[in-house]
């Protein structure tokens, strides 16, 4: 067994390196792969692009500082959550994981597919819960509001009104506006109310007290000097917020939910 035979060898096993990744895409946002063996690769690589995981890139071995390092340009590159090494049957060295805490990357290990996949599952569903809470001032989410004239409650800032859901959803922190009197904005959306019980939201169909209060720009705005029940509210939605629905919040939405989208977006003119 001479050095000819150990060139061989390792052509042989740069070849099935590359057999393995032929056909598989590197994206360039995407978790850092490690697994035992070129079959475990394979195995994994391929259950990962089923579950729509995007990598960024593999290796065969134990999990080392450049690995770590290399997995943290997910940050340079803003995509933070990706800064993940998903390691399969390999061990992590003492330095790396001290590296993995300096730097912020997670890794993972396990010696069963679908454990990985699950652990992956848990910590993305954390990071968009975490985003959700950041994002949440800047989702507005589509409603259209009747009033009711027989529950006007305070025509001034705090303005109270009983109001049935004509469509879409309502949530506090809504901006709600009258787009026939040119969008005027009467205020915000700070409580709920459903059978005398605050609540979070109220969904099309319910009859609910909603409280707006105004900026000091709006507390000239005032029911039945301004605006009474014959007008209608609309969420002042815009182009920014519909691309956080989208991004951030798109479980929430039903299909009629987008569909008001697609009719206030014409109501406001968004392109």
């Amino acid at each position: 067994c001479g050095p000819d035979d150990d060139l061989e060898e390792l052509k042989e096993e740069v070849a099935d390196f590359e057999s393995v990744l032929n056909g598989f895409t590197k994206e360039a946002a995407g978790v850092y792969v490690k697994s035992s063996t070129l079959g475990s690769l394979e195995a994994l690589l391929s259950f990962l692009s089923d579950m729509k995981i995007p990598v960024f890139e593999v290796g065969i071995g134990e999990v080392h500082v450049k690995d770590v390092k290399k997995a943290s340009i997910m940050r340079d590159k803003k995509r933070p959550e990706y800064a993940v090494i998903m390691a399969f049957d390999v061990k992590v060295n003492n330095e790396a994981k001290k590296q993995a805490e300096k730097d912020d990357v997670q890794i993972m290990t396990a010696d069963i597919i679908y454990h990985l996949f699950d652990k992956f599952t848990k910590y993305m569903e954390q990071i968009n819960e975490k985003t959700k809470e950041k994002k949440a001032a800047e989702a507005i989410f589509p409603v259209i509001l009747q009033m009711n004239k027989e529950h006007i409650f305070r025509q001034k800032d705090p303005i109270l009104v009983g109001c049935t859901i004509m469509g879409g959803q309502l949530r506090v922190g809504t901006p709600l506006c009258i787009p026939e009197k040119d969008n005027m904005v009467i205020g915000r959306v700070t409580g709920i109310e459903k059978d005398k019980k605050p609540v979070k939201m109220g969904k099309r169909g319910e009859q609910v007290c909603v409280k707006i209060e105004q900026n000091t720009a709006q507390s000239h705005i005032t029911y039945g000097r301004h605006f009474d029940y014959k007008n209608t509210l609309y969420s002042l939605i815009t182009r920014d917020s519909i691309d956080t629905l989208k991004e951030n919040f798109k479980s929430e939405m039903a299909k009629e939910d987008w569909e008001l989208v697609i009719g206030l977006k014409q109501i406001f003119k968004i392109t």
